[in-house]
């Protein structure tokens, strides 16, 4: 039996994701946070994980290097991927908006935005038919308003208190963002059984943690 590869991104979802196979019944003995090891296996299940950049996972889903792939909502819409989105995982809950300083006014003819998300500022403000320039920055984008490089900034908020540390504060909510279980098209179809089954048992626990918090 041939294994079925997950891509994970490095980071904040890969102990949530891990716990979630846990609990279907796969487990990688081998794995702990502070491994430098890139691939575990459970050799029972045949179920592979990699752990790769979060913004690469699309990559390795849409070139068939792996089947199937976990990643924020984010950095799947940005990423434009030609894949499957199955499961709305329900963790790593966090939002887009549309921050800048106090009093900023939005409809002005033309808004300047910073943003390390091009595609979701120019999806969103196209939507409202808003008029934008967008500068694309790769960090620290609160920084923009403040200097005046830009007039807003779009970004991912969680707690907020990076923004308050830096005098801005939230102008617009743009979306909720979740961890998504994405797949492989020819993966799906190739594998089909086995990757149904497997969303099932994920579904399933995900529900069950669901019902739970209500």
């Amino acid at each position: 039996m041939k294994y079925i590869t997950f891509a994970l991104g490095k980071g904040r979802l890969v102990n949530n994701t891990i716990n979630l196979l846990n609990e279907i019944g796969i487990e990688f003995p081998e794995y702990h946070e502070n491994s430098r090891k890139l691939i575990f296996e459970d050799e029972v299940n045949k179920i592979r994980i990699v752990l790769v950049k979060a913004s690469d996972v699309a990559v390795y889903l849409e070139r068939g290097a792996a089947d199937i792939g976990v990643i924020g909502k984010d950095t799947l819409i940005e990423s434009g991927a030609n894949v499957y989105e199955m499961v709305d995982l329900g963790f790593g809950r966090c939002r887009f908006a549309v921050a800048g300083l106090p009093g900023t006014d939005l409809n002005k003819k033309r808004l300047v935005v910073a943003s390390k998300y091009p595609t979701v500022t120019k999806q969103f403000f196209a939507k409202k038919g808003q008029l934008i320039d967008t500068i694309h920055l790769n960090g620290s984008v609160e920084l923009a308003p403040l200097v005046g490089l830009s007039d807003c900034i779009v970004d991912i908020v969680e707690t907020g208190r990076t923004l308050k540390d830096n005098g801005l504060v939230v102008l617009e909510d743009i979306c909720e963002i979740t961890a998504r279980l994405i797949v492989n098209k020819a993966s799906f179809k190739t594998k089909n059984q086995r990757i149904n089954d497997l969303i099932q048992q994920i579904e399933a626990s995900v529900s069950k943690k669901g019902d739970l918090v209500r």
